[in-house]
């Protein structure tokens, strides 16, 4: 299919020509790991072993692509395993990487405590201020980390800035999209090198699979890429590749409803007595809004904030949701609460990446936004 399609076209059809065979409309799940060969040599259609390649992952890769602007997507069994996997592709050890200064603490625990041990040296900058991201590069710079928007703190920083901050130093800008999806934000076009996913949330949308995604424009680089993901083998599964595919055909209604729940709850929380601070890049009073309305189609479906309480505050709002479940992972049709200083960012406390203890994370779901709003109301008491 043509590139020149529409996003939500592309979301439905990339990738997915009806099967030959049969004429099914949706890619059938290849469940085999190996097939056989026109004689010694002779792949049949590309194919022999399902680490390799896969005709359902297939599926899927060719719409990551075509979703983000790329040459080639790479479908993994998780985001970690693709950050690992692009690390190890990009890097070797006496390499220095700029990360920002928030960060998903999975991917810290990544740099901080596995990267680091290959020989790979990091620091921290405020990615949301080229200048400090220059002041931070170093001769042995290979590659700058930016999360935008950020989690959890819903931080944005200027991709096309930052790219340009890249070229000039000859390193490679990697920009997590997760929070966006590349139905808010494409940030290939905006001069990216590899755009990163964590597949389980947005794209699959439904809290039903684990997966990870890397693409990108360079033909060169995306070799690269997929000869060390066959090579260390974290590669996503027929199944979930099947279900992360379901999940993106209705990734641009599912984001348009999350991004107009998450501003009526970002209205609510400013306004209320016992909430301190608001992070949501789509309140005209973010730091960086006018940069986040620039390259992003609306502001997405994170929203956190912090209470006057303290950590105990934020642990018993968390506690008295009923609507908002109690959980890790985000992104999913199904509104979810955490405490990321307790949850999904223990790893980073003691660092320069620690997040306030009074901080709450709300992943906004797609249920009535009326349900939401009361639900966070009564929490808050």
């Amino acid at each position: 299919m043509s590139d020149q399609h529409a996003f939500e076209t592309l979301a439905i059809h990339a990738g997915q020509e009806p099967d030959p065979l049969t004429g099914a409309v949706v890619p059938p799940i290849y469940q085999v790991s190996t097939y056989k060969q026109d004689g010694v040599g002779g792949l049949r259609g590309g194919y022999e072993y399902s680490r390799s390649a896969n005709p359902t992952r297939t599926a899927l890769e060719e719409n990551l692509a075509a979703l983000e602007g790329g040459v080639r997507g790479l479908a993994f069994a998780s985001g970690l395993a693709a950050e690992d996997t692009l690390l190890r592709t990009l890097l070797a050890p006496g390499d220095h990487v700029v990360i920002p200064n928030d960060a998903y603490g999975g991917t810290f625990r990544l740099f901080a405590k596995v990267i680091s041990r290959w020989g790979v040296e990091w620091s921290v900058a405020d990615t949301s201020d080229p200048a400090a991201v220059r002041a931070a590069l170093r001769p042995s710079t290979k590659v700058i980390w930016v999360e935008t928007p950020s989690n959890p703190l819903l931080g944005i920083s200027d991709i096309a800035a930052l790219a340009e901050v890249a070229r000039s130093a000859g390193v490679r800008l990697v920009i997590d999209n997760t929070f966006a999806s590349p139905y808010l934000q494409q940030p290939l076009a905006l001069g990216a090198d590899v755009v990163v996913h964590s597949t389980t949330k947005y794209m699959g949308g439904h809290s039903d699979v684990v997966g990870g995604a890397l693409i990108t424009a360079d033909a060169g680089l995306a070799e690269e890429l997929a000869y060390h993901q066959n090579a260390m083998g974290a590669v996503a599964g027929p199944f979930d590749s099947w279900l992360t595919l379901r999940g993106i055909k209705t990734l641009a209604v599912r984001m348009d409803r999350h991004s107009a729940n998450a501003e009526r709850v970002a209205e609510l929380l400013v306004s209320h007595p016992k909430v301190t601070q608001v992070y949501y890049p789509g309140l005209p009073e973010h730091p960086l809004h006018e940069v986040a309305a620039k390259q992003m189609k609306s502001f997405g479906g994170m929203v956190s904030f912090r209470v006057a309480g303290g950590q105990e505050q934020a642990v018993e709002i968390c506690n008295r949701t009923e609507v908002f479940t109690l959980g890790e992972s985000l992104g999913g049709v199904e509104s979810l609460i955490e405490h990321p200083g307790l949850m999904t960012h223990a790893s980073t406390a003691g660092s320069q990446l620690e997040v306030p203890a009074d901080l709450v994370r709300l992943s906004v779901g797609i249920e009535s936004v009326d349900d939401l709003l009361a639900d966070l109301t009564q929490a808050l008491g």
